[in-house]
């Protein structure tokens, strides 16, 4: 039997769902039909992949191994189907693109709204995860950049540095804080606080921050997200953290340093390693490299 890329596709839907049924469902097939694709996948490779007994169905070890390959090998057909549709001309396209939080509050707009002025015809996708989900998204062969914070990556994962992100403490402009004398991080001890929850970076960023000072903040609200904490600090006397960018930006909060002021972050656009880079990908580089510059924003010497 000559091997069709259905049958890798087969294989790997039941070693994903762990269940012949759940899989055919998924592949709008029959389950006998799946059940002897995967038998004719079998005798083709000569040696058994899947362990269909106990409650559920696994791979073998040489299962493990040849589906190791078969997602490699589907990872980069789609890679070079794309690669041949791509049109150097930017008539049209597609970019899947991922960013941490903070940075679809003050980055991902402006670079939307350059994007489709520049290449209507480009679509783009974009998705909020955390860095570690953005990085093995990228390894998988299911995003085309990312925009995070530069730093230990996972293995082949190449970053290029973009700028340098400060946070400042930040209140709402109608409570009267002005950016006046950096504030000592011992007086945020009297300050009731609104911080971003712990599943975000920057939470865990301001957290050692604190820590490192001795310094246990009296956090009043905590919020998944920084439309909230925004609406949030603008419309109460608690103080919050973002980055400068975002206040700066936003005519109702106000930002007021810190002294010692919070570490900054270099802020990189991540991609895989020897990934092929389409026209859009390429196109989206530039234009944020000169966004960033056109915004003022750098990096640090």
């Amino acid at each position: 039997m000559a091997l069709e890329l259905r049958h890798l596709r087969y294989l790997l839907a039941v070693a994903e769902h762990g269940n012949f049924t759940r899989a055919a469902e998924d592949l709008h097939i029959s389950q006998p039909t799946l059940s002897q694709q995967i038998k004719q996948l079998e005798r083709t490779v000569g040696a058994q992949l899947l362990d269909r007994g106990g409650r559920g169905v696994r791979l073998t070890d040489a299962g493990e191994t040849y589906a190791r390959h078969a997602r490699r090998a589907l990872r980069d057909l789609a890679a070079a189907e794309r690669a041949v549709h791509d049109l150097q001309d930017l008539s049209r396209g597609h970019l899947r693109l991922a960013t941490t939080p903070t940075f679809t509050a003050y980055l991902v707009g402006p670079l939307t709204a350059e994007l489709h002025a520049r290449h209507p015809g480009i679509t783009l996708t974009v998705r909020e995860l955390s860095q570690e989900r953005i990085e093995s998204a990228l390894l998988a062969d299911e995003l085309d950049l990312g925009i995070a914070f530069d730093g230990p990556h996972q293995p082949g994962i190449a970053a290029a540095a973009l700028f340098t992100e400060t946070l400042s403490l930040v209140a709402g402009a109608a409570q009267g804080a002005g950016p006046g004398r950096p504030l000592p991080v011992a007086e945020l001890t009297e300050r009731h606080l609104a911080l971003l929850s712990g599943d975000f970076a920057t939470r865990g960023h301001v957290d050692a921050y604190l820590a490192r000072h001795g310094v246990t903040p009296r956090i009043a609200v905590e919020a998944n997200s920084i439309q909230a904490l925004v609406e949030i600090v603008r419309r109460t006397p608690l103080a919050t953290v973002l980055p400068d960018a975002l206040a700066h930006d936003h005519p109702h909060l106000t930002p007021v340093p810190l002294r010692p002021p919070l570490p900054a972050r270099t802020v990189a656009l991540l991609s895989r390693d020897g990934a092929y880079h389409s026209a859009a990908a390429r196109a989206f580089t530039r234009l944020t490299g000169e966004l960033v510059r056109a915004r003022g924003y750098s990096l640090a010497p």
